[in-house]
C-alpha cells in the first residue's frame, strides 16, 4: 500500500464539506466510495451533533477509523468539539489516519488546552476565529502572536472564519441575495487578512448557506479571493464543483504569474494590457501558479470568462 506522505497546501482542501460524526456513510466518504470527487472533508463533533449525541458519534467515528483507507488527494478532518473531546479523539485507535483537527471558537482562552496536546504530533490544525474575541483587533493581534511560536506555527494549515457565528454574535443572519461582504462581517474579514496574512497565515472563506442562489455564491466566491481567502466550507455537495470551478485561473493571469518567476524577466513588463511588476507582483505570481497546480486555467477546462460562468 502506498503510504507516501501527504503534500499539504490551503488551495489542496478546495470546498471543504462538513459532515456530522454519526453519518452512516462517513467510511464511504472518507474513502472516496462515495462523493468521489471531495477534496477534503471534516467530520464534526460539534454544532452538527446534538449534546447526547457525542459518545455515540465518538465510537461511531473510532469504528470508521479502523476502515479509513490511505488517500493522497483527500484530505480528512475532525472538527473536536472542545479540548475535552480532543483529548479522547486522539486516544482513538488509528487516529493517525486523520490529517488534522479543527478547533472551534478558538481564542486565547483555550489556546493552551489544544496545542499541549497537539504538541508534538503529525496533525495539521485550523483553528476557528468565530468568537467575540475576533471583533478585538487587539485580541487577534495577542493570538496572532501566540500562533507564530515555534512549535505551533508549524502545525497550522490555516485559520478557519466561522462567518455564521460571527453574525450570529451580531444578532443577524446573512440575507438572502447577499454577499458576506455586505454584512458587517465585510469589515471584519478585511481587518483579519490585514491581521494574519501579512505574517504568513492562511484564512479560508465563510459558508454560503443558500443552495438556490448560485450567482450570488459566485459573486462571494470572486469577493473571498479579492480579499485573498483560500477554500471555501461546502454545505451541501452540490456545491463543491461550483465553488471550485470558481478556482480556476484565467490564462491570461496564468501566463503573467509565470513570467513574473522566470530569472530572465525585466523588472517591470507589458503583458495582456497590464502592468506586471516583479518586485509587488510575485506573491500574486504565486498564489495563481498553486491555484493553477490544483483547479487549472479556465480555458483548458472549457469554462467561460467570470462574469458569464453559470454555477
Amino acid at each position: 500500500m502506498n503510504t507516501a506522505p501527504k503534500v499539504f497546501s490551503p488551495w489542496c482542501l478546495g470546498a471543504s464539506l462538513y459532515m456530522p460524526a454519526h453519518r452512516l456513510d462517513l467510511m464511504d466518504c472518507a474513502n472516496g466510495e462515495k462523493l468521489p470527487a471531495l477534496r477534503s472533508m471534516i467530520f464534526c463533533t460539534e454544532d452538527a451533533v446534538s449534546h447526547h449525541d457525542v459518545d455515540s458519534s465518538l465510537r461511531h467515528l473510532g469504528l470508521c477509523l479502523q476502515g479509513f483507507r490511505h488517500t493522497p488527494q483527500r484530505f480528512r478532518f475532525i472538527r473536536a468539539r472542545n479540548p475535552e473531546i480532543l483529548a479522547r479523539l486522539l486516544a482513538l485507535p488509528e487516529i493517525e489516519k486523520i490529517d488534522g483537527f479543527v478547533l472551534p471558537k478558538f481564542n486565547e482562552s483555550v489556546f493552551h488546552a489544544y496545542f499541549d496536546q497537539l504538541q508534538g504530533t503529525h496533525f495539521k490544525v485550523m483553528p476557528t476565529l468565530e468568537t467575540r474575541d475576533v471583533f478585538d483587533v487587539g485580541a487577534m493581534r495577542d493570538l496572532r502572536q501566540g500562533l507564530m511560536q515555534d512549535g505551533v506555527f508549524e502545525q497550522i494549515l490555516m485559520l478557519r472564519i466561522g462567518g455564521n457565528d460571527l453574525l450570529n454574535i451580531l444578532g443577524i443572519r446573512r440575507p438572502r441575495a447577499m454577499t458576506v461582504y455586505e454584512t458587517p462581517l465585510g469589515h471584519l474579514i478585511a481587518q483579519l487578512v490585514s491581521t494574519f496574512k501579512p505574517y504568513g497565515f492562511s484564512l479560508s472563506a465563510p459558508v454560503f448557506e443558500y443552495l438556490e442562489d448560485p450567482l450570488t455564491l459566485q459573486k462571494e466566491i470572486r469577493l473571498d479571493l479579492a480579499h485573498g481567502l483560500i477554500g471555501k466550507t461546502a454545505i451541501h455537495p452540490t456545491q463543491v464543483s461550483p465553488i471550485e470551478a470558481m478556482y480556476s485561473v484565467e490564462r491570461a493571469d496564468y501566463e503573467m504569474a509565470q513570467s513574473l518567476n522566470q530569472s530572465s524577466t525585466p523588472a517591470v513588463f507589458r503583458m495582456h494590457d497590464a502592468m506586471c511588476e516583479v518586485a509587488t507582483h510575485q506573491q500574486w505570481g504565486q498564489t495563481i501558479m498553486d491555484r493553477h497546480r490544483y483547479y487549472g486555467d479556465r480555458e483548458s477546462l472549457g469554462l467561460q470568462a467570470y462574469t458569464e460562468l453559470s454555477v
